[in-house]
């Protein structure tokens, strides 16, 4: 490694704020919190987790714009002093991202030789003038080329201008469609006999808060499909052992800080930490809790109440990983 290479890395603002947003993820695990996975933590930012991870390789560094920034500051609660420094640094690496080359200033006549073969070119007034027409020489066509694309250009951007106001409706429109979604998804999921990971342990522990005891193991097997169907059968549903659109609404549980249930509190800490969002996983609704509830919901476009009401449970569980099914 020469001296010139790290020379360059001490002065690459790209590399510095890497290190920073690495430093945040690894210690984002305290105060009873743990530190979320790379995947939850890109959907909660809209990004995949292949770009995540280079935002936070200090190695192969890719510059996070500031947005980022400040949506990591938030979701991984870092020192508030830091979020200055980073911004600043984003800012530095967009900055200095490389810019193309000019091409080299044509040589001062009499100084450079003239290949063989080549005609030679009679020196004229020193600077741009000279140069210029020594170019107008070697292209005895340029004057009505120039012309020409001259006027193909006007009529261009004559219809470029006229169709410009639909084209920025249409999108100003796409924009707002995609911004005023309340969650990624707005259909409660299916989960059903075979599901393994979030949508069986979500059920198993509301399960359990309305008061079926099974067993809380993250696999949706015969004994949760039966107490899905007491339940079902219980509210007046089709006891079919399967939670869609029917069972949700009535198997979650409102949390705040009125809520008994320590199941339906540990659901709700769980999902929204797989959603990207840390909080405690105490089943006690907690400052915390209430805390990481409002900021899942601002994220969501939804109230931010800090309460887990039925729009908040939908969205959350719309927030999780791929499905998982054996």
């Amino acid at each position: 490694m020469t001296d010139n290479t790290v020379a360059g890395r001490d002065e690459q603002p790209g590399r510095a704020l890497a290190e920073l947003l690495r430093n945040w993820w690894e210690s984002s695990a305290r105060d009873g919190r743990e530190k979320p996975t790379q995947q939850s933590l890109a959907k909660r930012l809209g990004v995949d987790q292949t770009t995540l991870s280079r935002y936070l390789n200090p190695t192969h560094a890719s510059n996070a714009p500031r947005r980022i920034v400040e949506q990591l500051h938030s979701a991984l609660r870092a020192p508030a002093d830091d979020l200055v420094r980073a911004c600043a640094l984003a800012e530095a690496a967009a900055g200095a991202a490389p810019s193309r080359k000019r091409p080299a200033a044509t040589a001062a006549p009499g100084t450079a030789s003239v290949p063989a073969g080549t005609a030679s070119v009679p020196a004229g007034p020193t600077g741009r003038r000279g140069a210029t027409a020594r170019w107008w020489d070697r292209s005895p066509v340029a004057y009505p080329t120039l012309a020409i694309a001259s006027l193909l250009l006007l009529v261009l951007g004559g219809f470029v201008w006229w169709l410009a106001p639909t084209a920025w409706q249409s999108d100003a429109k796409a924009t707002a469609n995609v911004s005023d979604r309340p969650s990624q998804g707005t259909d409660w999921p299916l989960a059903r006999k075979g599901d393994v990971l979030w949508k069986a342990r979500t059920v198993q522990l509301l399960l359990r808060a309305n008061g079926f005891d099974v067993k809380v193991d993250a696999d949706y097997g015969p004994a949760t499909a039966e107490a899905v169907k007491q339940f079902q059968s219980a509210h007046g549903l089709t006891p079919d052992g399967k939670v869609g659109k029917d069972t949700w609404p009535l198997l979650v549980i409102t949390v705040d800080s009125r809520t008994t249930k320590p199941d339906a509190v540990t659901a709700v800490q769980y999902l929204l930490h797989h959603a990207g969002v840390p909080t405690d996983s105490t089943g006690t609704y907690t400052l915390s809790t209430m805390r990481s509830l409002k900021e899942f919901q601002e994220s969501r476009n939804l109230p931010a109440t800090g309460t887990g009401d039925e729009g908040t449970w939908r969205a959350l569980l719309n927030a999780q990983g791929p499905d998982q099914h054996e």
